[in-house]
């Protein structure tokens, strides 16, 4: 999901209609989560009937499956762009957390999502069991890289404890944002595994 942006004047009347139905479920989603969220609640929020929201989406979980892969599209070449070197690909994790946050609604999305996700009835567990393998196994093959020849964790156990670190973050940051500061926690860690960032402009 990006941030709220203007409509597209070159949008159909339909695709227009879509993105409300989508801007809607991300709204309900990250205020409540999930399961407590009913079509018939995205259809009201978005301005529609229940009939005209499943036009477009045939349930529930179809619009959730469009909330997840919007933000992907924007992050996926950031990420897994095979052009990427170790370097890059860690400068850019730690531009897309400084983004981040600026954008609690997505956080928050996330960190309620993720959780409901671990119950495999959920219709995201596949998403996110994907999402954090794919992460795991580009962070691996990165430190592999950036920690070669030097003792300490091992690459596998580095992206594992990244990741849980960044999660955990954003739990905190949700609760206290103005005592967390999530990218300046991440580069700590990342200077202690002997990993150097450069300094670039936000992500």
């Amino acid at each position: 999901m990006t941030e709220q942006t203007p409509e597209h004047p070159r949008l159909t009347k339909g695709e227009r209609t879509r993105q409300r139905i989508i801007d809607a479920a991300f709204e309900l989603f990250s205020r409540s989560g999930y399961r407590a969220v009913s079509l018939r609640d995205i259809a009201a929020h978005a301005g529609l009937t229940h009939a005209g929201v499943l036009h477009h989406f045939p349930s529930k979980e179809a619009t959730l499956i469009d909330v997840l892969t919007r933000r992907d599209q924007v992050d996926a070449p950031l990420v897994l762009d095979p052009g990427l070197d170790s370097a890059e690909l860690i400068e850019n994790l730690v531009g897309i957390i400084e983004r981040n946050s600026r954008i609690p609604g997505l956080v928050s999305l996330y960190a309620k999502l993720s959780a409901e996700a671990t119950d495999p009835d959920h219709p995201a567990n596949f998403y996110f069991t994907r999402r954090y393998e794919i992460l795991r196994e580009r962070l691996t093959s990165a430190f592999a890289i950036l920690l070669a020849d030097r003792p300490g964790v091992s690459p596998e156990t580095a992206a594992v404890q990244l990741l849980a670190l960044l999660d955990g973050l954003q739990v905190q940051w949700l609760l206290a944002p103005e005592s967390v500061d999530m990218r300046a926690s991440a580069l700590d860690y990342l200077r202690l595994l002997g990993v150097a960032v450069e300094e670039t402009d936000d992500t």
